[in-house]
């Protein structure tokens, strides 16, 4: 088997195929379908300190990190990863506008409270069962829109009534699951 992908090499070849554009100094990049996959985040995105939208999607990732010092990051994209939780982008509660999570295995979001300007939230596809979890996304003052269908809780529901509860729960949301909320 193969070695997996490391953000260096991920970033060299990202650098290769955007000339003369140097990856520090990008305000986009796009790191998705690496093959081999990225495995791991670290510290080498440090040094993204320009990047404004960073896309990690469609590897293998399990743990979000090495995000810390990238202030001005404004939308994640983790994707079509293998994460279980958000736990790591605390560090991002200032700035980070847009999380993309869907398609993994997270059941719990617990460090969504700490995000002070967040306003989307994609986490369709995903294994929140219960409404104390869902809970969480009433925490962050901005989220406006989010996407939730395919997780244990919203499939257990009958849309309609689904639908009625998040409105109730999230009172400020504009929009689920690409559909603007009527109220």
């Amino acid at each position: 088997m193969a070695k997996p992908t490391t953000i260096k090499d991920a970033l060299a070849r990202w650098e290769e195929r955007n000339k003369p554009t140097e990856a520090i100094k990008a305000t986009e990049i796009g790191l998705q379908f690496q093959y081999p996959p990225i495995e791991k985040m670290d510290s080498t995105l440090g040094t993204l300190v320009e990047c404004q939208k960073l896309s990690l999607s469609s590897n293998m990732i399990e743990k979000i990190s090495g995000i810390s010092s990238m202030k001005n990051l404004r939308v994640l994209s983790l994707a079509r990863n293998n994460l279980k939780n958000i736990s790591g982008i605390e560090s991002l509660a200032d700035t980070l506008e847009e999380l993309w999570v869907s398609y993994n295995n997270i059941e719990k979001i617990k460090p969504l409270e700490s995000m002070k300007v967040l306003k989307v939230f994609y986490i369709s596809q995903n294994l929140i069962k219960d409404w104390a979890e869902f809970n969480r996304m009433s925490v962050p003052p901005n989220l406006v829109e989010i996407t939730f269908t395919g997780n244990i809780l919203s499939e257990n529901m009958e849309p309609p009534a689904f639908l009625s509860e998040v409105m109730r729960r999230l009172p400020n949301l504009k929009k689920l699951d690409g559909e603007t909320i009527i109220r």
